[in-house]
């Protein structure tokens, strides 16, 4: 059975049984507690704590996914059997499931059936036997102030009768799901076990993490599962790791027989990764996500990966299920090509400066790699006592101080509110509009700076503008200056905002409820809608003249518009 078939009858399964089917999230998440999308809950996330309506948004309290997934803690493990950088999460969830209630169809579902759905799919629908399952052992009497959570009995009498004999018990740090450090939904899970490897995990949220580390139980549960497709693939198809699936080994095929097996496998992981990445809009830079990805394609490069045949099988593989890597095509080539070109260009500068060096720790490591852009790897060869974990401690002392030195960002309450500023910050808002009406809905933000002198803004684009471009885009704004239209603020659910196709600052984390604001053109017409802390001007006529100063490259396909508001047409 090839992979593709698994996705297929994964999601028609869980269709046939009432499930709504949900595309895939970007890996660029909303959700301000992971830099990259981790799993397949994280969209869902409002339903489990009420904050939107799964019948208002799908029609029912259950849905299926096959969420694309990433995990940057194991970049340094790729090359053995087992890990990965991007991976496919297949789950299935439930919100809002009242223990007693009588199951409806569109309604929630606890335990019983999410068992029960489980192993259906594995045992009817796959063919495969399970090994054996986990649930939770209990916390010993003492826990949590004497009120620990207590051994999943349940869990284990629904495993019982269907004929499941293989039990095991484990303890919170395996079979207990919660927020690590922070409030929110958790509890008990039981993992299922085929070809000696946990291949599924079931999470029932009975419990709301307090701040205080207490527990309390909630009125309804939320079912929330995941399981790998490359590992699932992995067993479908009696492989003795994942990279001999059908999921990687188009790609190891074409690479050259001189790779060791290790680099064939970073190589394989860290391409299929760079694709998925870009498709989503990052692009290489030194923070944030656009690191992760720099990282990739520069370690991809040392390992053996050359111009773009890799990158090519990848998309022509994956663009059955995951269309926009097709349409993408163009973009995700190039971006990686001139990411190896600009890396070979600072690899033959930075070693040139690593061998004036008698000796180098994990200090003058980031110093190589912030100067010179050294990949740490290639620092390691060379003194391979360097802590990859001390290395990254100097990245984020790097990352503290540059994010105080940029207290003049404008975010809202946090910056001055001079009036100049705030003329500025709705501006900002006109300069992104007029972009994407003259160049195309593919302009989204990357970035922005304020002050009470200029906006600056940072803007997805693969070119320089024409002049004729940048007077378009100018005429544009300060036609609607002229026109003095309205600038409302409205606050909403982040999940409303994102249905109305709100703009919102890459990489920028907000909350449940967000502001948007609103400016609109005579009729209701919506000329700019944007997540926005503000404030802002009531009326766009207040701006005055709106002038761009500069157009520039900041990397590839980033662009950088610096521009002022006038008093008079100086």
């Amino acid at each position: 059975m090839e992979s593709k078939e698994i996705r297929q009858r994964f999601l028609n399964f869980f269709a046939k049984r009432q499930h709504q089917v949900v595309p895939s999230s970007s890996l660029i998440p909303s959700d301000s507690s992971v830099l990259l999308t981790t799993a397949g809950m994280q969209q869902f996330k409002p339903y489990y704590t009420g904050a939107a309506d799964p019948i208002k948004d799908f029609g029912s309290k259950n849905t299926v996914s096959i969420q694309k997934s990433f995990r940057t803690s194991d970049i340094d493990e790729v090359g053995d059997e087992r890990h990965l950088t991007f991976f496919e999460m297949l789950g299935n969830f439930s919100f809002g499931y009242q223990p007693g209630e009588p199951v409806s169809p569109k309604g929630g579902y606890g335990k019983d059936e999410a068992i029960q759905l489980a192993h259906d799919f594995i045992t009817r629908e796959l063919k495969l036997k399970i090994d054996y399952v986990t649930i939770f052992a209990g916390d010993p009497p003492s826990a949590f102030g004497g009120g620990g959570v207590g051994k999943d009995v349940e869990s284990e009498k629904i495993w019982q009768s269907l004929g499941v004999t293989g039990i095991r018990e484990c303890g919170r740090e395996d079979n207990f799901w919660g927020p690590t450090g922070s409030e929110g939904p958790c509890g008990p899970t039981t993992e299922i076990y085929v070809g000696g490897i946990e291949i599924w995990n079931l999470v029932f949220n009975e419990y709301y993490a307090k701040p205080d580390g207490g527990l309390e139980k909630l009125a309804t549960l939320g079912v929330d599962t995941g399981m790998g497709l490359e590992r699932l693939t992995m067993v479908v198809q009696n492989k003795t790791n994942i990279f001999e699936t059908d999921l990687f080994r188009p790609i190891l095929d074409i690479l050259p027989i001189s790779l060791t097996q290790k680099s064939k496998r970073i190589v394989a992981d860290h391409e299929r990764a760079a694709v998925f990445l870009v498709a989503d809009g990052v692009l290489p830079l030194n923070k944030g996500a656009g690191y992760v990805l720099r990282r990739l394609i520069r370690r991809a490069t040392l390992y053996g990966a050359e111009g773009s045949e890799v990158a090519e099988k990848i998309i022509e593989f994956y663009s059955n299920f995951y269309p926009d890597i097709k349409t993408k095509r163009t973009q995700i080539i190039k971006v990686l090509l001139n990411e190896r070109k600009s890396f070979a260009e600072t690899l033959k500068q930075g070693i040139k400066e690593l061998n004036k060096l008698s000796l180098v720790d994990e200090p003058k490591a980031f110093w190589l790699y912030e100067t010179y852009g050294l990949p740490f790897e290639v620092i390691k060869d060379r003194y391979p006592n360097l802590s990859r974990v001390e290395f990254e401690k100097e990245f984020e002392r790097h990352q503290a101080v540059s994010r105080a030195g940029s207290g003049a960002k404008f975010s809202g309450g946090l910056a001055d509110h001079e009036p100049a500023t705030i003329k500025l910050h709705t501006a900002h808002h006109l300069l992104l509009a007029a972009l994407q009406q003259v160049l195309g809905l593919g302009v989204k933000q990357r970035g922005s700076n304020i002050t009470s002198e200029r906006l600056r803004l940072d803007f997805s684009f693969e070119r320089k503008l024409t002049n004729d471009e940048k007077s378009q885009v100018e005429d544009l704004v300060n036609q609607k200056i002229a026109e003095d239209l309205s600038v409302m603020k409205k606050k909403m659910t982040k999940i409303e905002a994102e249905k109305l196709g709100a703009e919102m600052e890459f990489g920028q984390k907000y909350g449940d409820t967000v502001s948007v604001y609103f400016i609109e053109e005579a009729g209701g017409k919506v000329f700019s809608k944007e997540f926005c802390g503000g404030p802002h001007v009531s009326r766009t006529g207040e701006l005055g003249k709106f002038r761009i100063l500069k157009e520039e490259a900041v990397a590839q396909g980033l662009r950088r518009i610096k521009a002022v508001v006038l008093l008079d047409n100086n």
